[in-house]
């Protein structure tokens, strides 16, 4: 995320260089099918950011809590989640951000979650401006941060639908596999639908190939078959995120890939 200075004639009638910040980018990684790398893609995605001196948040948007439990942290043992924020904002509360949010070593912020957010689904059905429910929260921080990155549940469900309202703009992280590759129609009218109706402005960012097995001529099969069928209306990555052993690994240690390795 790039700032501005000010010019330079006002430059001379300043004491000091001020910076003036953007709002944040709001990101959500998204795919309907889980085990395609939604976590391990927020989780460094976000810590590349920082690592280039940006300030990032994550928002773990999964009753799950994988991106919590990646980042060193025991969901179940957390009292203050999402959830909480996304109760405040329901009763018309102001969200307590101090409370429910971790700081982590490398230099990145997390609003975790456990299994309490999934208990948010039927309250969050019948309330006024369901959709804009975590759209409302992320807002009050977009000024603190460069880049706010929404790691999605698995499926397309009130949840995913408030996280896609929220955002500026979604990647898609893409099994090199058949069946995983075999839903992105799908997905990509859920998202079209929600542009439609919800948020005019978001757009998807582009699909991110992950979970490559080393060079297997499926593998390699699978990502020219996207690039085919998507690649004209939807940017490609040229990145592949390889599996690893060791990412499985760095995520029992709480750390990146970057720390670990």
């Amino acid at each position: 995320m790039s700032h501005s200075r000010a010019p330079p004639a006002q430059q001379a009638n300043l004491s000091r260089l001020e910076v003036i910040y953007m709002p944040a980018k709001i990101i959500a990684i998204v795919n309907q099918k889980g085990g395609v790398g939604k976590t391990t893609s927020t989780e460094h995605l976000g810590i590349g950011f920082a690592m280039q001196g940006k300030r990032v948040l994550v928002v773990d948007a999964d009753p799950q809590g994988d991106l919590t439990t990646c980042l060193g942290w025991n969901s179940d043992e957390l009292d203050n989640t999402l959830s909480t924020l996304m109760l405040a904002a329901m009763s018309n509360q102001p969200p307590p951000f101090q409370q429910c949010i971790l700081h982590h070593q490398e230099g990145i912020d997390l609003i975790p979650a456990n299994i309490e957010l999934s208990a948010l689904e039927v309250p969050l059905v019948t309330a006024m401006g369901r959709e804009r429910i975590l759209s409302s929260c992320l807002n009050e921080l977009r000024e603190q941060y460069d880049y706010i990155l929404i790691d999605c549940p698995f499926s397309l469900n009130m949840l995913t639908i408030n996280a896609l309202a929220a955002a500026d703009s979604v990647i898609i992280p893409v099994q090199a596999q058949y069946l995983a590759a075999k839903g992105m129609t799908q997905l990509i009218n859920s998202i079209n639908q929600v542009r439609r109706v919800i948020n005019p402005s978001l757009r998807i960012e582009g699909i991110l190939i992950a979970l490559v097995k080393g060079r297997i001529k499926f593998a390699q099969s699978v990502i020219t078959a996207l690039r085919q069928n998507y690649g004209d209306a939807i940017h490609i990555f040229n990145s592949q995120i390889p599996e690893r052993t060791r990412a499985a690994e760095s995520s029992a240690k709480g750390v990146s890939l970057f720390t670990y390795v």
